[in-house]
């Protein structure tokens, strides 16, 4: 049974940082890439950022430079360091598997391109 959980999700203050997980189990995590989006209440799934199998890495929007994402085969797991985080990164953040290996640089923001879903975790940035 594929499972993905979220983990890491809290209040911070603007500038702050956090540290999300996704813990996988169910699949071989290393032959799948591995996406983080968000969703923003009232507002459309947002691509945040993709990983692929052997490591490479898509950004969507303006991410890159804030949000680094890693992967932990060994340890079914992957991180996302959020820093200088803004009132706008509020959202609840989700982890999904995609479909194969592969990020593509102009579609992987495709929703139907991922099967499985963890259920969020809750990301607040305030004062």
């Amino acid at each position: 049974q594929v499972q993905l959980v979220e983990s890491g999700g809290g209040l911070v203050q603007p500038g702050g940082s956090l540290r999300l997980s996704c813990t996988a189990s169910g699949f071989a995590l290393r032959n799948y890439a591995i996406a983080w989006f968000r969703q923003a209440p009232g507002k459309e799934r947002e691509g945040v950022v993709c990983i692929r199998s052997g490591g490479g890495i898509e950004y969507g929007g303006s991410m890159a430079g804030r949000f680094i994402i890693s992967r932990y085969d060994s340890e079914n797991t992957v991180t996302l360091e959020m820093d200088s985080l803004k009132p706008e990164d509020t959202a609840v953040y989700f982890c999904a598997k995609a479909r194969d290996s592969y990020c593509s640089a102009d579609g992987w923001t495709e929703l139907f391109d991922y099967d499985y879903w963890g259920q969020g975790t809750q990301v607040t940035v305030s004062t």
